[in-house]
């Protein structure tokens, strides 16, 4: 088997197990581990609201192929980057399959469960850092943790499904509309998520457990 196969082998190998970490495969579609809003802040090294201004694709030079994204950061609730920046990482796999010199096929595209990005698009995500070895990025609980805007409502993949399970924020530091949020399900305000979200990385709830 050529070198370039054997990589592209064991990448896929490595990844199958940390997904079987997250929740394993199962019935061909990936059973991710629920990410409440808690946990999503607490995984998260940067938290970013933007638009997606570019989506590419490619093989690096290591053979990893990998979705290339480029987010126009206009507000930061956690991290070091503040509107006007420009964010680009690379998450595993391609936006399609590939034909290769060789006239054979790479099937690497980006697993189920992973977030899709599209040009044009407008989002909260909620960064994870990037691996250590590979520098590969993608959001907290994967597609959990990059939510879209549209007309003023945000939701994620799942329809915000156990985005707000089992969180508990001290009530005295809840507006009427944020409760009312924390109740509910499908798309919510996006105004009053983000509004929510700064005040609790801000406020650090978590480290003084008001919110957990």
């Amino acid at each position: 088997m050529p070198r370039y196969f054997r990589l592209i082998l064991r990448w896929s190998v490595a990844l199958a197990a940390a997904l079987v970490l997250l929740g394993g495969p199962a019935a061909h579609a990936m059973k991710l581990k629920p990410q409440n809003l808690t946990q999503l802040i607490a995984d998260s090294q940067s938290i970013i609201a933007g638009k997606v201004t570019r989506v590419t694709d490619g093989i690096a030079a290591n053979g990893m192929p990998y979705t290339e994204v480029t987010i126009s950061v206009s507000d930061s609730a956690k991290g070091e980057l503040r509107g006007g920046a420009s964010y680009t990482f690379r998450q595993f796999g391609l936006l399609e399959p590939r034909k290769l010199p060789s006239g054979k096929t790479l099937i690497a595209v980006t697993p189920e469960g992973f977030p899709r990005w599209v040009v044009g698009e407008h989002v909260i995500a909620f960064m994870y850092k990037p691996a250590s070895r590979t520098g590969l990025q993608t959001t907290a609980g994967l597609a959990q943790g990059k939510l879209n805007v549209l007309n003023g409502k945000l939701t994620n993949e799942f329809n915000n499904r156990g985005l707000f399970e089992g969180v508990k924020i001290q009530d005295g530091l809840l507006s009427d509309k944020e409760r009312a949020m924390l109740k509910s399900d499908g798309a919510v305000d996006a105004a009053t998520f983000v509004g929510l979200v700064g005040r609790a990385v801000t406020g650090n709830w978590l480290q003084t457990g008001e919110m957990r």
